[in-house]
């Protein structure tokens, strides 16, 4: 795996890892910050082709 998509897909586990936080805390503003993010993490992956595996996303 390059550093691209490590890099890429390490972002994406931090962006979920954030969401989650923020919809505990009952953060609608961080939760809609976080949500942005995370789709667009998503849409550089499509566009590079990364795969992203969604049972590893969920985690």
């Amino acid at each position: 795996m390059d550093a691209f998509t490590t890099s890429l897909l390490s972002r994406i586990k931090d962006a979920q890892s954030d969401l989650t936080r923020a919809r505990e805390a009952g953060d609608d503003f961080l939760v809609d910050v976080e949500q942005e993010e995370l789709n667009d993490l998503h849409r550089i992956a499509a566009e590079h082709g990364v795969r992203i595996d969604t049972a590893a996303a969920a985690a």
